[in-house]
């Protein structure tokens, strides 16, 4: 009898089962998955002057409606972030010459098929010279619902970043300035009121390096991070070439750097057995007939996790040595 109850109610829930599943709406998710090229683009535009850009949008997900658009960005922080403004401003002037599109109208994109945004990018006569930042921008629109069906109302969004200089001679704006070129360092000892940076041996060396650009165009910094030692060892570190906007700053990068994970952003990480007093040396240029800039800062590695261990080893030895010869 408890057999025949128990076949029952399984029954009765594959049932329940099997309805819901005819009569329930589904959900359709769509995959989106394009790709934009060139991902970046940096042009220098004389006043009066227009250029031509060829971008490229491939679709490999599902067939999608997607729109294209051009909004100014700015700095958001020191590591290279962007926001992008929800309004266009700024004298340059933008405008699609595809015959079948324009700015802002939607588009079909089927699965595997490309598509080419042939973009203007003009410069009035009088414009003021400066730098100008904008993306380009293609965004999917939501597909539309069948029947009972919902679908996603997501949207999708990649750009491409544009960096323009306006210059009528082609002289740049170049005034860069280290603002601060440090380790982090756990311990800090003052000596004559100048802060000592203190290391253990083993402890990985975390450098910062934040440079400023208070000149009106894009700077890129190229050069090197030295490191030296009172023993003769020497190392050199390559600074990364990363754009730095107009009045903005920007955290420098250096390579090779070790993989240590950090609360704060670095510029260089260094793992090692470190022993003694270490020179930090940075140069940076900024091009052909710009200023070099060059800064400095120390630290002090000593093995006090060994020396520690070394000391209660000889404590501990002469405790048991005291016993053994009380007995």
């Amino acid at each position: 009898m408890k057999t025949i109850k128990n076949i029952y109610r399984f029954v009765i829930v594959l049932f329940i089962i099997l309805l819901s599943t005819v009569y329930c709406p589904q959900s359709q998710a769509q995959q989106v998955s394009f790709a934009l090229s060139p991902p970046l683009l940096e042009v220098l535009i004389k006043p009066g002057k227009s250029i031509l850009i060829a971008y490229k949008l491939d679709n490999f997900g599902d067939p999608v409606i997607v729109s294209s658009h051009v909004l100014p960005f700015e700095p958001s922080n020191k590591t290279g972030q962007i926001r992008i403004k929800e309004e266009f401003e700024g004298p340059v002037r933008f405008s699609l010459e595809n015959a079948d599109i324009a700015l802002s109208q939607p588009s079909l994109l089927r699965t595997l098929e490309s598509k080419q945004f042939l973009l203007r990018i003009r410069v009035p006569e009088g414009a003021p010279e400066g730098d100008y930042y904008y993306t380009f921008l293609a965004t999917t629109e939501p597909p539309p619902s069948i029947g009972d069906a919902t679908s996603s109302r997501a949207r999708a969004t990649i750009g491409s970043n544009i960096l323009i200089t306006v210059s009528s001679s082609g002289k740049l704006d170049i005034r860069p300035k280290i603002i601060l070129f440090d380790v982090l360092s756990r311990f800090k000892l003052p000596f004559f009121g100048k802060p000592i940076n203190i290391f253990d041996s083993n402890d990985p060396v975390r450098i910062v390096m934040i440079a400023e650009n208070q000149g009106k165009n894009m700077i890129k910094p190229l050069g090197n991070i030295m490191l030296r030692g009172n023993f003769g060892e020497r190392a050199t570190y390559s600074i990364v070439p990363k754009n730095i906007l107009a009045d903005s700053q920007r955290y420098i990068s250096a390579s090779p750097s070790a993989e240590i994970p950090s609360s704060v952003p670095t510029t260089l990480n260094l793992k090692g057995f470190f022993v003694g007093k270490y020179n930090l040396t940075a140069e940076m240029s900024f091009g052909e007939g710009t200023p070099n800039l060059f800064s400095s800062t120390s630290f002090i590695a000593l093995p006090f996790k060994f020396i520690i261990a070394f000391l209660a080893t000889i404590v501990a030895a002469y405790i048991l040595i005291r016993k053994y010869k009380n007995w």
